[in-house]
Parts: C-alpha cells; sequence; structure tokens
C-alpha cells in the first residue's frame, strides 16, 4: 500500500493520524519559544499546526476541539503581531492546552466533550484567551505525576512511510530467522566451486600428460589407432578442461550473486527492524522542562545522535531507563540557579545524551553538569542502611561505592517526594539494560556532575558472542554480558571452607564447573582453566568451561514455544556451517550458580590426577567432511585419554594445524575445498609442521589410492571399511604413543 493510499481509512481514523503529527509539531515548537519567544518562523508554524488542527476537527465537527484549536490560533497570531510576549507561564498553558487536544482527538465523540468535560474545554479556552488579551492568569506548575504526553507522536516532519504497513513483531522475527538461514546457506557453495577449481587443475595436467606421452612417442612408429586414440583422448581432456572452466565461472557467478542477495536481503531484513534514536526520546524534552520548573531549576536537555538506528524493540525498552536517569539528573544532580551561579556555574544546567554505535554496540551516554555523588553522604548511607560496616565502608573505593546506588531499595533521599525518595530508580534501570544484554556504567566527578555509559546490543537478532565449550559441546555466552574472561593455573586456585576461589580485583571469586551446571560429567585435562566471570563486583562467579572458542556474531533464533522455558538456555543460532547453537541465559545461569551454593552441592573443579606440572595429553586433530565419521574417531580417540579436536574440511584442518599444536592428524581424503592429499603434502612440506604425524583413514582401499596417500606423505593408511576400535587405537599409539607426553 503506498503512503498516500488512505482510502481504507475513515475521517476519525484520519483526523486521529492528524491530530497526531499536528501536536508533536505544536509541542516541539512550543518548547523552542522558550528559547526565542520573538522567533518569526516558529510562530508560523505554531499557527499553521493550530489552524490545520481547527480545519480537521471542524470536517469531523468535534466542536470541542476546534474552540481550543481556534483559541491557540488567535494566541499565536497576536504573537506574530507582537501583541503578546509568550513567555513561560503561557507556553505552560498552551502545553497543557496541546495535552487536552490529544485527549480529544484520542476520542473524538463529540457528546462526551459536550457533556461531562464542557467545565475543563471551557477553562482550557478561557486561559488562552486570556493570554491572547495580556491577562495573562494565575497558572500552578507542572506536577510530576502529570502525563504530558500520552501518545508517541512523529517527529514532526519525518516521512511515516514505515508506518503505513503494520507487521507483526512475531512475523518480522521469523522472516529475519529465514533470511540470517539463507544467509549461512549462501556459503556452502564456495567449497564447491573450488572443488571444480581443483578438478579442472587436476584434467590440466592430464591434459599436459597426454600431450607429454604424444610427443615422446612421436619418433617411434605406432598404428593409426593408437596414434588416433591418444589424439581422441588428448581432445577429450582438452574438451574436459574448458567445460569445467565454464561450469566453474558460472558456478563462481552464481555463487557471487547468491551471496550478495543472500546478504542484502538480510540487509534489508535486518533495517525493517531499526528505527532511528530519535523516535524514542520525543517525550524526554518536554518531561524534564516541566519537571525543572516544578523544581524551579533552569535545565536544558541537548540530544545529538538522534539518526542512530537502533532494534525497535531496544528502543522501547530503553524508554523507562532513560525516563529515570533523566529525572534523576533533574531532581538530584541539578543545583537551583542561585547555587549554580554561586559554585561559579551558569545559571542553565545542562543534560546531554548522545547515541552512537562503538565497535558493534549502541553506546548511550547521559551527562549532567550538576553537583555531582557525594562519596561520603553514599558512604554514611551505605552504613546506615546496613549493608556494611563503618569499617569496611572507610576501605571500599569510589567504584565500589557507587555500585550500592544500582541495589533494590537503595535512596539517598530522607524524604519520599512525588519524584524521588522510594528507591526505585537506578536498580529498574539496570535490569531493563540487562534484559537486552547491555550492561551500565555509572562515572561520579563530584561538584562537576555525573555521566552514565548504557551499552547495548544494536539488534536483539543478530548479537556478538563468545563461544565455549562445555563436555564437548558448543555454547554461545553474549558478549554484553561477560565481564571477562581469564586462563587460571591449577596454582592460582584457593580453597577456602571447601569451595574453590580465584582472587580477582583484591576480591575472591567462586568457581563453579560449567559442567555441573548442566548435569555433565567432565574432568578438566589440563594445568589451565578456562574461566568466564559472570555478574557484578556485589556478587561474581567464575564459571569454568572446557576452552573458549573465539568470538563470532550470529544470528538468534527464538526456540519453539512448544518447549517451554528450558533452563539455563535462551535462545539458539546457526553456525557458519550450519551446526546449531544454544544460547546460554546468563541470569538464569547465576540462579543455578546460586541454588548450587545455597544447597551445599558445589562440587570442586576436577582435574586428572596424570596432570600434574611437566605433563600433558597429546593432541590429535580430526579432520573429515562426514559428521558421523568424525564424531565416532572424536569418541574413540578421545576415550582413549587423547586430546581430540575436529575439523570438517581440509581447508578447516590445514588452518587449525597452522595455529594449534598437534601430534597427529587423522585425515579423510575427499573432502570440499581442500582434500585430505593435498592436505598432507602441506603439512610434509611445511619445515615447522613435518614433524606432525599423519594417518589418513578413507573408504578408498584400491592398492593405487594407498600408494598415493602413502607417496604424499602420511605415516599410515587405513580403510573406513575395515577398522574396528582397536585398530584404530593401534595405529594411533603406533605412531605417537600413549596419550600422555612431557612438556
Amino acid at each position: 500500500m503506498s503512503q498516500n493510499d488512505y482510502r481504507q481509512f475513515s475521517l476519525v481514523d484520519l483526523f486521529r493520524q492528524e491530530a497526531e503529527n499536528q501536536t508533536a509539531v505544536l509541542t516541539q515548537k512550543l518548547l523552542a519559544l522558550e528559547v526565542d519567544p520573538a522567533d518569526a518562523a516558529t510562530l508560523e508554524e505554531l499557527m499553521r499546526s493550530a489552524h490545520s488542527l481547527k480545519g480537521a476537527a471542524r470536517i469531523i465537527g468535534l466542536e470541542a476541539a476546534v474552540q481550543v484549536a481556534h483559541a491557540m490560533e488567535d494566541c499565536f497570531v497576536a504573537a506574530q503581531k507582537g501583541a503578546v510576549v509568550l513567555g513561560p507561564e503561557a507556553v505552560d498553558i498552551l502545553l497543557r492546552s496541546v495535552d487536552l487536544f490529544g485527549r480529544i482527538a484520542q476520542t473524538p465523540d463529540a457528546e462526551i466533550w459536550k457533556d461531562k468535560n464542557a467545565s475543563s474545554i471551557e477553562q482550557t479556552v478561557a486561559a488562552i484567551n486570556s493570554i491572547t488579551a495580556g491577562n495573562l492568569p494565575a497558572v500552578a506548575k507542572p506536577t510530576s505525576g502529570a502525563k504530558p504526553e500520552e501518545s508517541k507522536p512523529v517527529a514532526a516532519g519525518t516521512k511515516t512511510d514505515d508506518r503505513v504497513l503494520r507487521v507483526a513483531a512475531t512475523n518480522l522475527n521469523r522472516l529475519l530467522g529465514l533470511a540470517g538461514e539463507a544467509l549461512v546457506e549462501s556459503r556452502w557453495l564456495s567449497p564447491y566451486a573450488e572443488s571444480l577449481l581443483r578438478l579442472k587443475r587436476q584434467q590440466v595436467k592430464l591434459s599436459g600428460a597426454l600431450e607429454g606421452l604424444r610427443d615422446a612417442l612421436a619418433g617411434h612408429k605406432l598404428g593409426e589407432q593408437v596414434q588416433a586414440r591418444l589424439a581422441e583422448a588428448q581432445q577429450q581432456a582438452a574438451g574436459c578442461v574448458r567445460a569445467l572452466g565454464d561450469r566453474h565461472e558460472e558456478l563462481e557467478l552464481y555463487t557471487r550473486r547468491s551471496a550478495s542477495l543472500s546478504h542484502r536481503l538480510y540487509r534489508e531484513v535486518l533495517a525493517s527492524r531499526m528505527r532511528p534514536f530519535g523516535d524514542g526520546i520525543q517525550g524526554f524534552h518536554r518531561m524534564v522542562r516541566d519537571l525543572a520548573r516544578q523544581l524551579n531549576k533552569e535545565v536544558e536537555l541537548q540530544f545529538s545522535g538522534e539518526s542512530t538506528p537502533v532494534d525497535r524493540e531496544v528502543l522501547e525498552r530503553l524508554e523507562a531507563p532513560l525516563g529515570h536517569l533523566l529525572r534523576n539528573a533533574v531532581d538530584h544532580g541539578m543545583e537551583p540557579p542561585e547555587e549554580r551561579l554561586r559554585a561559579g556555574k551558569s545559571r542553565n544546567g545542562l543534560i546531554k545524551v548522545e547515541a552512537r554505535h562503538v565497535a558493534g554496540l549502541l553506546m548511550i551516554l547521559i551527562e549532567d553538569d550538576g553537583r555531582g555523588i557525594s562519596t561520603e553522604r553514599l558512604r554514611e548511607a551505605v552504613v546506615a542502611k546496613k549493608h556494611t560496616t563503618a569499617e569496611v565502608a572507610k576501605t571500599l573505593s569510589e567504584e565500589e561505592l557507587l555500585d550500592f546506588l544500582f541495589l533494590p531499595g537503595f535512596s539517598l533521599r530522607d524524604e519520599v517526594t512525588e519524584i524521588s525518595g522510594r528507591g526505585v530508580g537506578l536498580d529498574v534501570v539496570r535490569e531493563v539494560v540487562k534484559s537486552v544484554g547491555g550492561n551500565v556504567r555509572l562515572t561520579n566527578h563530584p561538584d562537576c556532575g555525573a555521566r552514565f555509559q548504557l551499552q547495548l546490543p544494536l539488534t536483539l537478532s543478530v548479537m556478538r558472542f563468545l563461544l565455549v565449550e562445555v563436555a564437548g559441546e558448543p555454547y554461545a555466552v553474549p558478549l554484553a554480558r561477560l565481564t571477562r574472561t581469564l586462563q587460571v593455573t591449577r596454582a592460582e586456585i584457593e580453597t577456602l571452607e571447601g569451595r574453590e576461589h580465584v582472587p580477582l580485583e583484591g576480591q575472591r571469586v567462586g568457581l563453579v564447573s560449567a559442567a555441573q551446571i548442566f548435569g555433565k560429567s567432565h574432568v578438566a585435562t589440563t594445568d589451565e582453566l578456562s574461566v568466564m566471570i559472570l555478574g557484578d563486583r556485589t556478587k561474581r562467579f567464575g564459571v569454568v568451561v572446557d576452552r573458549f572458542l573465539g568470538e563470532r556474531q550470529l544470528v538468534v533464533q527464538p526456540l519453539d514455544a512448544r518447549l517451554g522455558k528450558i533452563k539455563d538456555i535462551n535462545a539458539g543460532a546457526l553456525m557458519p556451517d550450519g551446526s546449531p547453537v544454544l544460547i546460554l541465559d546468563v541470569d538464569d545461569l547465576m540462579r543455578s550458580v546460586e541454588l548450587l551454593v545455597s544447597q551445599g552441592r558445589l562440587d570442586r573443579v576436577q582435574m586428572a590426577e596424570t596432570f600434574q606440572a611437566g605433563t600433558r595429553r597429546k593432541r590429535v586433530l580430526v579432520v573429515d567432511d562426514s559428521l558421523t565419521v568424525r564424531e565416532l574417531e572424536r569418541k574413540l580417540i578421545g576415550n582413549a585419554g587423547y586430546e581430540v579436536e575436529v575439523s570438517i574440511d581440509g581447508m578447516d584442518g590445514w588452518n587449525a594445524v597452522r595455529t594449534q599444536p598437534f601430534d597427529l592428524v587423522v585425515t579423510d581424503i575427499d573432502m570440499p575445498r581442500l582434500d585430505g592429499i593435498e592436505l598432507v603434502r602441506l603439512i610434509k612440506n611445511d619445515p615447522r609442521l613435518k614433524s606432525i604425524a599423519v594417518m589418513i583413514v578413507s573408504y578408498k582401499d584400491r592398492p593405487e589410492d594407498r600408494n598415493r596417500g602413502l607417496e604424499a606423505g602420511a605415516d599410515y593408511y587405513l580403510t573406513k571399511g575395515s577398522f574396528h576400535d582397536e585398530t584404530l587405537l593401534s595405529g594411533v599409539m603406533d605412531l605417537i604413543g600413549g596419550p600422555q607426553g612431557n612438556e
């Protein structure tokens, strides 16, 4: 449906939409008028918006709205002529008039506003007429409980193409998931193109060999039939090379087009979930202005980065945290004008809100130039609320003290007001930000202001994760929820009251095995542990995993709702090779750890007895494109005590063997991207790697296949059709000995 196709809407629907847009203009321009009451362009826009609203209300017969809009129009015309100056008190009345008009537009029933609410209409019109006549009535200042903008109007002048068609969020999420899968699937074509290229190279070699054979036999007397067959074979080989070249070019072109189309589709679907940051902050100018006037303060709010794209769901969830932080800045942070002047500051306080993308994340900064947070007062409040003793409080750093502000029920206010003092605010901010995979950081500058930094994912559909392995299975952890990662040796682990800890930043962080959380049996097989630190300074745990597999950007796939809530699991994703991976629910994981601790069921991190200082397990790399064969070999060799890594094809194996130490490589022959014979040659021709033992395990059992593998440099050749557990392990033992090796 085009933007201008409104035939399916009623006149009331059209009026409601126009009122939503025009009241946004009125609110924005009235706030601008406080800065420059004589600005002709601003007054012209205000008058034009009021006139448009009056005409629209008259068409649908909504007399109450006509009266309010007409009174506002007369007021703005008087201001244009210089008959009146619209100061802050006049703007107060006009803003409340805009609010009333918005309520009328949301319930455009003429009878309701004619009878029950007639007095409020009359009072509003009388107040506006008093401004026009130059007799400004005494008005009460706005209260914090008022909601000046009940609806969320779009910004003036913005295009509303994305608002014409409404799509359910579930449908959009499903579409994004399919686009992500298409993106992953498009990558599978590249290995086939590369295999065609290898086949073409082999055909070129064959053609060259046939030509060389003809040249070598040119001086010999051969029968015409033999010469004809050689010529025919050479022509066929040359034709095969040309055909393979053509097919390879076609497949490469298709691969590039498919990948490009998948990327474009994915970006477009992802963009449909994004909105400008400015869409979520339009009500805050009014909120800050009204709150400052109520508290007899003068505060200016500045935004930057309004065009920064943000996921719709993230933006919606941010509204409450940003509102809390801005109210705190006005109420707690900003000083009255006289106090600011005595401190050598400007009369007007300034709050800055900035949104920008940093390293693939959304960064939102909320900064004020107020009084900041008194650390001594905060220290006293921590002791008074019995969160710690006076002796301990004296030793706390500023960063540790500021963490107490995020505790539920904590407040520096002694009395409860309509605005603050109930201890509800910063804890809500942290919980909401954490719920979308982000974190909050507070920086304090006493007497100069405070700064909140919100770090959030750009979208909840595509996020960066740390991949970890637990009991042989991969899992994904949102990077934004990780405090840090550590590599800890057995010597660094301390035992206190039966629990294992590691020292970190002057604190002891308790250790728990991820395998125990998931109910799996696992024994650490190296002297160095991989530890994820989860939580904040007030409550942190070190979760031990088998190893870190690296960072990766993944498309988040929600799990089937019929599964219900799965313990410690939040969602799923697809790896680039198409294999699934589960995404951990960090909050649920923390609760599972706390439950183990409270019930006294926390086990020690198990270490294999054979792994003492100076010893290690020998490492084997299994390279096979068959998932079944790969897992069978991994389990057989791993159960024998060796440390086993796997690669899905020859190229993946070549990358692994160049970046990690291995004692043995067990490889198949027929694989995409790089076959086993070429992998063996690469290993044996590399001076750094040629000492690594290589075993070929293949279905090819002909003598020529065996000879080809051994000539390439393989140390052992075994056929898949005949090997048993003992045969494979016997070959491994013959090549590298037992699983233990000296450092």
